[in-house]
């Protein structure tokens, strides 16, 4: 009767745990009484840990034309993490997408939008900070290599210490140890770090795993609102992978697409005050559930996708069946996922 009267509480608490903290409760979140100790269930799976994505983009640094070409700057911040049960990174990846075109005072565009568009991170060396800071007196570390010593950093902090790191009156750093290898600001990336280990979920991924982020970004000519003459699209495709060995133990699929037009005369158009929320993040308001044929928006599609990976090798997730728009060919794939899906499987080949 006992072990009854347990169960039944434990349900109800769970019930109510999973209509409020926003992700899937387990029998983890279930206050256990110490008389009941040799009634506790196991933990869901010994030593996993959860994964986190997010990502956020600005077009702050855009401009109109004037004595100057105008200019379209898309900058996207990007972490994942992992995250044991108690809340505590157990890895960090940080990355950043920085993608700029000019137009002239008559509204044309002047940048070769079909040039590739590399993430910090794969820039290395060839963005540029190195140098500069080592001209002005100061370490000499390129951003990647920052980006990375703050990773290592957080890596054993919770969110709330992570957020509690010290920092100047420009976000850069002013504890010494951190202040040797990271001179940047990093007031946006405490806060993304703090957002990642939010959404952290359990996928599958399992303590030991190596954590991957993965992104493809472009720049197209978007189709120009009524009364522009112009537009410009920015894409940035992101994945944050766990891995053993070649299998994907948990995956999180985001991205993160910023329109800006501008008119005749070289004036952007567009409200450049306001963050540029993920798909992820816009949710229903992205707005393909309406027009979907399975009536899924683009997050339960690129999420359904993602789960799809887990537990499958590179080769296979290279060989997954499609038609000949990159729509899923497979049936149990193409009941959640009506969306092309080249685009992913191209992201998760920059894994290898």
């Amino acid at each position: 009767m006992k072990k009854i009267l347990t169960a039944i509480l434990a349900a109800a608490v769970l019930f109510t745990m999973a209509g409020c903290s926003g992700r899937p409760a387990t029998m983890a979140d279930v206050p256990q009484s110490s008389t009941d100790v040799e009634e506790t269930p196991a933990p869901e799976s010994q030593g996993s840990i959860r994964t986190g994505l997010y990502a956020v983009g600005s077009l702050s640094s855009s401009a109109s034309a004037g004595e100057a070409d105008g200019l379209i700057q898309t900058d996207v911040t990007i972490v994942a993490v992992t995250v044991d049960a108690a809340g505590v990174i157990t890895d960090c990846v940080i990355d950043s997408v920085q993608a700029k075109a000019n137009f002239d005072g008559q509204g044309q565009v002047l940048t070769d939008l079909s040039a590739p568009v590399p993430s910090k991170n794969e820039l290395g060396a060839d963005y540029g900070m190195g140098p500069v800071s080592a001209s002005m007196g100061g370490i000499g570390k390129e951003w990647n290599e920052q980006a990375q010593a703050l990773a290592d950093y957080v890596v054993g902090k919770t969110a709330d210490e992570v957020l509690g790191i010290a920092v100047d009156e420009t976000t850069k750093p002013a504890e010494a140890d951190l202040a040797s290898s990271v001179t940047i600001s990093i007031g946006g990336f405490q806060s993304a770090i703090a957002e990642a280990v939010d959404r952290a979920q359990p996928l599958g991924a399992q303590a030991g795993d190596e954590l991957r982020l993965v992104t493809s970004n472009s720049m197209a000519p978007g189709n120009a609102p009524e009364g522009a003459a112009g537009m410009v699209e920015t894409n940035v495709n992101i994945a944050a992978v766990t891995m053993n060995g070649d299998t994907i133990t948990s995956c999180v699929i985001d991205a993160v697409q910023a329109q800006v037009s501008f008119d005749g005369q070289g004036q952007i158009l567009t409200d450049l005050s306001a963050p540029v929320l993920s798909k992820n993040d816009r949710g229903a308001d992205y707005g393909m559930g309406a027009i979907s044929g399975i009536g899924k928006e683009w997050n339960e599609q690129a999420a359904a996708f993602a789960a799809y990976v887990t537990g499958k090798t590179l080769d296979q997730v290279a060989g997954i069946a499609v038609d000949e728009a990159a729509k899923p060919a497979e049936a149990d794939l193409a009941s959640s996922v009506t969306i092309s899906i080249g685009g992913f499987q191209a992201l998760l080949e920059k894994l290898r």
